[in-house]
């Protein structure tokens, strides 16, 4: 069964794109299975992921070249940082960045992200990013987009009351997509009071490729939280 097969039913296209370097590659074949969380075996309390004592874990959905991820694991070390991505050359750049930068506070996903979610324990998470996911612009494909009722609800049962769902997007049809489920989700409420609470990033934001290629193609991206009720 090919790649694209295999991933037919899920919220991306395909893991595979150019041919991984073969420093990349032994990456994934060295270091994943040792930072891969298992969502066959997570311990109930998620702090056991970690070699270190953490003060509490946070879970980006799709880190794509994990710029983001390996910044705020180095700026919060106290802090367990689970990062999901199905594409193997941003797979490979979060364990390059974790290899590194020397970071013993990241564990990874290489699947379809609401296999995790399922898994995780309730109320388990201090905070939930979904930054720039694919934006799936053909109406026809706007299923396939992570945002939808049931992942919001998957979402929902694992972050703790008061904690934050964050996303991020350049592509306005998105961003009225999930405003407009969030407003049905009985489990969420937008925080933003002013403009900029939704038009500026969000502090410390250290910017992305795919921020940087939105600002190049003239669109500008929107930033909104959400809190678990």
């Amino acid at each position: 069964m090919s790649d694209e097969e295999r991933y037919e039913g899920s919220f991306f296209g395909r893991r595979r794109g150019k041919p991984l370097r073969a420093g990349r590659a032994a990456l994934i074949a060295g270091d994943l299975p040792r930072l891969r969380v298992d969502p066959a075996s997570v311990p109930a309390d998620l702090a056991r992921l970690f070699p270190h004592p953490v003060d509490d874990i946070r879970l980006e959905i799709g880190f794509g070249g994990a710029e983001h991820l390996l910044h705020e694991a180095s700026a919060n070390p106290a802090t367990g940082f689970i990062g999901v991505e199905p594409f193997l050359a941003g797979l490979a750049k979060g364990l390059d960045g974790v290899a590194r930068l020397g970071l013993t506070n990241v564990r990874l996903f290489d699947d379809d992200a609401t296999q995790l979610l399922d898994a995780l324990p309730e109320a388990s998470l201090s905070r939930v990013d979904l930054l720039y996911p694919d934006p799936w612009p053909k109406t026809r494909h706007w299923k396939r987009r992570f945002v939808s009722d049931q992942n919001l609800a998957r979402i929902a049962r694992v972050l703790k009351p008061g904690a934050p769902f964050r996303f991020a997007s350049d592509i306005d049809t998105y961003v009225a997509w999930t405003l407009e489920h969030v407003r049905r989700s009985p489990d969420f409420e937008w925080t933003a009071e002013r403009a900029a609470d939704w038009r500026e990033p969000w502090a410390g934001w250290p910017g992305t490729r795919y921020e940087a290629k939105a600002i190049r193609e003239g669109r500008r991206g929107s930033y909104l939280i959400f809190r678990r009720t």
